[in-house]
C-alpha cells in the first residue's frame, strides 16, 4: 500500500521566494530521510496563496518512522525554524490519500503536444 502525505499550504503571496527556498531545502532533506518526494508546487496561475507538497510512503508506519527522523535531523529542524522565523506559511493542512493503483504515475502514451 502506498500513501501520500498531501500538504496544503496557505502562504504569504509576497514571500513566495521564501517558500520556494523552503521547498528547495526539503528537496534535499526528504529523500535522505526516507520520503519519496513527488514534489512541491507554488502558485503560478490562479490563486496566489496556495502551495502544495506531496510525499509518498509505503505505509503509514513508514511515514511515522520518517517523522521521528525529522525530529532529530539538524537540517530538517533548521528548515522548520526558517519557516517559523520568516512567517511565510500562514496555514498548513495534511491529508493522507491513497492512490488508485491503475491510475498512479501514468505517463502519456498517445499524442503529446510539444512544449
Amino acid at each position: 500500500m502506498t500513501i501520500t502525505c498531501f500538504i496544503r499550504y496557505e502562504i504569504d503571496p509576497f514571500q513566495k521566494d521564501q517558500f520556494t527556498a523552503y521547498a528547495n531545502n526539503w528537496a534535499r532533506i526528504i529523500p535522505r530521510l526516507g520520503g519519496h518526494l513527488l514534489g512541491y508546487f507554488v502558485p503560478h496561475e490562479g490563486s496566489n496563496y496556495e502551495a502544495w507538497g506531496l510525499i509518498s510512503f509505503p505505509s503509514l508506519a513508514a511515514y511515522e518512522a520518517y517523522r521521528q527522523r525529522l525530529r532529530v535531523d539538524d537540517e530538517a529542524q533548521a528548515n522548520f525554524a526558517f519557516a517559523q522565523r520568516e512567517r511565510f506559511i500562514l496555514k498548513e493542512e495534511r491529508t493522507f490519500p491513497q492512490p488508485v493503483p491503475a491510475s498512479y504515475l501514468q505517463a502519456p502514451t498517445g499524442y503529446v503536444e510539444a512544449a
